[in-house]
């Protein structure tokens, strides 16, 4: 199982919103490059960067940030937030992103983002899929679709995505615990699907209970930058 450090920008400095609320944001360093280098010095290989600002404009903002992490250090970085149009993707990829996160446009716009996959390669991309009662949700988590996780993950793996991240709202940046048991019914329906877990993650006991359900990945924010997971932990977890 690979964990998945995550690092969100507002204002090209590192943070951590609770549930998604931008009134409650801490930052945790100014300087996500520190951040980023502090990871791949302990061995990790891959980074989840979410440019928050971004997502609020509906248009790509911290690509500088981006930039700077793909050009002075060898992480695999998947890069989201606000990537809505062709302009955003392709700074997202000059700017050195492996995988651009796709999520609320997947919802919203299907036609256009098939035809990324078709363009630029299903490879190329993670998608994003936030969940409150197995239903899709998307505008920042506040509003709830009627698409099921279920069918937006078979429709998407139809067109040649591979990897999946899936995050529970109800849960994310609460520290109270992953969703096991939805995770287990997505990885049973799709076991060749490369799972990413993320959202609710506060101790060691929960990577390994979502290392025993067959997550492929698991995407790590708050749990570390709170002290909760140490670094020496995760590293342990990601050779697990």
């Amino acid at each position: 199982m690979q964990i998945i450090p995550a690092i969100d920008i507002i204002d090209g400095k590192c943070v951590r919103l609770t549930q998604g609320d931008y009134n409650q944001k801490k930052i945790y360093n100014e300087n996500p490059l520190e951040v980023a280098k502090v990871f791949e010095g302990a061995g990790l290989q891959r980074l989840h960067l979410v440019d928050l600002d971004g997502a609020k404009a509906g248009a790509v903002k911290n690509w500088k940030v981006l930039e700077a992490l793909t050009s002075k250090t060898n992480l695999v970085i998947d890069f989201g937030g606000g990537i809505k149009q062709e302009e955003d993707l392709t700074i997202v990829f000059n700017s050195g992103a492996a995988l651009a996160t796709i999520g609320s446009l997947a919802v919203k716009n299907e036609a256009q983002f098939v035809a990324w996959l078709q363009q630029y390669g299903a490879d190329k991309f993670l998608l994003g899929a936030d969940v409150k009662d197995e239903k899709i949700a998307v505008g920042g988590w506040l509003e709830t679709t009627d698409v099921d996780i279920y069918s937006f993950i078979h429709k998407y793996m139809q067109h040649g995505i591979q990897q999946v991240f899936c995050t529970d709202v109800s849960k994310d940046g609460l520290l109270q615990g992953p969703s096991v048991e939805l995770y287990t019914n997505i990885i049973g329906r799709y076991p060749k699907l490369h799972f990413i877990a993320s959202g609710g993650v506060a101790t060691v006991q929960d990577l390994e209970d979502l290392h025993k359900i067959g997550c492929s990945g698991v995407i790590v924010g708050k749990a570390f930058y709170e002290g909760r997971i140490s670094l020496e932990q995760l590293v342990q977890m990601n050779q697990a």
